[in-house]
């Protein structure tokens, strides 16, 4: 698996993902946490329950946090404390890498159908340069990541069709799925969680064909919307054999608020319609070809990162933080009755829930309707010519 990656602000640059290198990764920097609280979750219509609604409150909960949309300061590859922290510089100021992963498992024999014209490949990928940003648009939630790469289409019915075709309930390596731009060790996957996946892949496929969900039975019309009904185990399992990772909190919120900009929209300040969005009343319900919305992109080229669906994420959820100063951090602190962070709202959600601060939560068991996921890509495994 090689996927080469072009850096348009370094024209002699270029990146070659190394195979299989994301299963070989240092750990995680973790901090002491507590239990994560039950939180809010998200029923087969698209809409928070009331644990820890999702469009409401303090600690990154959505609602009206404050954001400082307009200051794009184009600073795209480092950060106030990237010397002391260890952050990469590995693009140009105010520059978005873009990557064309055509080699990844997942896209293999599949036409480039996704975006706004359907000529993009559903495998692309985009730099992240990492920085200095307070999570969920809060002062006190500052948080430092490093350079990463995060898919710019949410996972497809054809993408997940390759997985189910390969599948098996042992296939993830013990330990695959960590960050290596974490510092201290941290287990990655574990080996009891393969009996929380499927026992093959034909119950997984009875799986993901979850009320109303995206998956079909066989190929056809549905093969580029957003799969849906994917646990969070199998969105984790999906992103490891795909070359990938399930990408942190800190890492998905500082993609979709554009890092420092802290952007209340992926966009920007301007309310969602149906130019920039997937969502009600204008879709209400009926999740569309991921990348359809392109006025709706991130800073970094990433689509869907509110609407469409819901997008799962590492962490154990918690409300508040556990860390109060992040440095690369996830809280992967689990117990029996920890619930998975889950971000984006999703076209069964109304406005209000369209934010980049917007979080709740899930058991990781779960399958719903309206839930999928998109993939992080860590570059500390690549190998650098200039």
């Amino acid at each position: 698996m090689r996927g080469q990656v072009s850096f348009p602000s370094l024209a002699l640059a270029s990146l070659v993902l190394a195979a299989g290198c994301t299963t070989d990764f240092t750990g995680y920097h973790l901090e002491a946490v507590a239990s994560a609280s039950a939180g809010g979750s998200v029923d087969d219509a698209g809409e928070s329950n009331a644990g820890g609604n999702a469009g409401t409150g303090s600690s990154g909960a959505g609602g009206a946090a404050s954001a400082h949309a307009g200051a794009a300061n184009g600073h795209a590859g480092s950060s106030d404390v990237a010397g002391a922290a260890g952050v990469p510089d590995l693009a140009s100021a105010g520059a978005a890498g873009s990557e064309s992963v055509t080699a990844l498992a997942s896209c293999d024999g599949l036409a480039n159908t996704c975006g706004p014209s359907r000529t993009a490949s559903c495998c692309a990928s985009s730099l992240v340069p990492g920085g200095t940003y307070n999570r969920s648009n809060m002062a006190g939630a500052p948080a430092t990541v490093s350079d990463f790469s995060l898919d710019d289409y949410e996972i497809t019915v054809g993408r997940m069709r390759k997985f189910v075709a390969a599948f098996s309930q042992d296939m993830t390596p013990a330990g695959a799925g960590k960050n290596p731009a974490n510092l201290n060790p941290d287990p990655g996957w574990s080996v009891a969680w393969n009996a929380k996946l499927p026992a093959d892949a034909a119950t997984l496929k009875k799986a993901l064909l979850c009320a109303n969900g995206t998956f079909t039975e066989a190929p056809g019309a549905n093969e580029d919307l957003p799969v849906t009904c994917l646990s969070w185990y199998e969105a984790y399992a999906f992103c490891v054999w795909d070359g990938g990772r399930l990408p942190t909190e800190a890492e998905w919120n500082y993609a979709a608020a554009a890092g420092s900009e802290e952007r209340p929209r992926p966009w920007g300040t301007s309310a969602p319609d149906d130019t920039n969005a997937v969502f009600c009343p204008a879709s209400c319900g009926k999740v569309q070809t991921v990348g359809a919305k392109a006025a709706g992109n991130g800073k970094w080229g990433q689509a869907d990162l509110v609407g469409n669906a819901w997008e799962w994420n590492l962490d154990v959820f918690a409300n508040p933080y556990t860390q109060t100063t992040c440095l690369n951090c996830a809280n992967t602190a689990a117990n029996s009755n920890s619930q998975r962070a889950f971000r984006g709202g999703s076209a069964g959600n109304d406005a209000s829930y369209l934010l980049t601060s917007t979080r709740s939560s899930r058991d990781p068991s779960d399958h719903n309707a309206f839930i999928g996921a998109r993939c992080a890509r860590s570059l500390a495994c690549a190998q650098r010519t200039f």
